[in-house]
């Protein structure tokens, strides 16, 4: 029994090692045309903003606004101040996905199978919202602030000020995927089922925090002599890629419009978070070649930025969950082939 059991194993192993290895040579290969695609496309204006030697020919761009730029249209970040209190676009663009969120996830056919409905889906909101801010926050000053982080430890307390700025993705995502573990642990509910269910309305409230952020005039893209580039009042004298409205597009409508329409196919869970994570992977790649570097940071190995090393991560990793996913559950009832076979008269 212990000899076929290993030689089951060591099957399974051999079968297993090359999936995973050809998986990653393909995302590895799909990431290396796209990021071809893009250079040959826009290889020209990359070098110029990797190569600091030609900064004064960049400045020769500045001489188009009025003619072809589209002026940034300066909204007030600033929704509705009352005295002290100000309640600003970036915030109700995070309450507003959230809503979406809580709307959204009771009408999928999965959340009524498991009950994830009514007070059920307003605890799993809250779960994930305290999640992904702390998440969000943390990720920022340890993927974006490791240069300061001095400052941090001798004032602890702007760790947790999101009011200062500073919010990462990937650390909010870790944070949501941890909150949501340990609600499905309280609930004593498929993890993976609730994730499903949530993650495909992950999107709406991405697509409008970028939206958020080309109101606070953050995270703009590279200098660019495209029509419809904008001089950013806090990006200097040079046009730029409104990079924000591109990741809101891609990241928001795109995405959603993509898990939206895979989640009606029948996949086994978890399936939707394989493909948000590489989707998102590769979305966010390929725009981070028209977003500026964070300043404090500026381009790892020369030319990737930290958010792209960020989102090589993802899709590989979304790569291996693919494999490592459990079966779906047998229904009650049901047998081993065999043991079927052996039942029939």
């Amino acid at each position: 029994m212990r000899v076929a059991m290993g030689m089951g194993i060591a099957v399974l192993m051999l079968v297993l090692i090359p999936m995973v290895v050809m998986v990653v040579l393909m995302v590895m290969m799909v990431m290396m045309m796209v990021v071809t695609v893009v250079m040959m496309a826009h290889g020209p204006m990359l070098l110029l903003v990797i190569d600091p030697r030609v900064s004064p020919v960049l400045a020769c761009l500045a001489e188009k606004e009025g003619e072809s730029m589209i002026p940034y249209p300066k909204i007030n970040p600033d929704l509705i101040t009352i005295g002290p209190i100000k309640i600003r676009w970036y915030g109700v663009m995070y309450v507003l996905g959230f809503l979406g969120a809580y709307w959204l996830i009771p009408r999928q056919k999965r959340s009524r199978e498991i009950g994830l409905q009514g007070t059920v889906a307003q605890d799993l909101i809250f779960y994930l919202a305290l999640g992904l801010i702390l998440g969000a926050r943390l990720g920022y000053v340890a993927f974006y602030q490791f240069n300061n982080y001095a400052h941090y430890l001798q004032n602890p307390l702007e760790i947790l000020a999101t009011w200062h700025g500073g919010m990462s993705f990937h650390g909010g995502f870790v944070g949501a995927v941890l909150a949501g573990w340990i609600f499905s642990r309280r609930r004593k509910m498929p993890f993976w089922a609730i994730a499903d269910s949530a993650v495909v309305t992950a999107p709406i409230g991405l697509g409008l925090g970028r939206l958020g952020n080309f109101i606070n005039g953050e995270l703009f893209g590279r200098p660019s002599g495209v029509p419809w580039a904008m001089v950013f009042p806090e990006g200097g004298p040079l046009p730029r890629h409104p990079s924000q409205l591109y990741e809101a597009a891609l990241e928001g409508l795109v995405l959603f419009s993509l898990l939206w329409f895979l989640r009606q196919r029948s996949f086994r869970d978890g399936m939707m978070v394989v493909f948000f994570v590489f989707f998102y992977g590769v979305f966010r790649f390929v725009i981070e070649f028209y977003r500026e570097p964070d300043p404090q940071i500026g381009l790892v190995l020369g030319f990737l930025t930290m958010g792209q090393m960020l989102c090589l991560a993802m899709v590989v990793g979304a790569a291996l969950l693919a494999l490592l996913l459990p079966s779906p559950e047998a229904p009650p009832g049901a047998g081993t082939p065999r043991q079927n076979a052996s039942r029939r008269p």
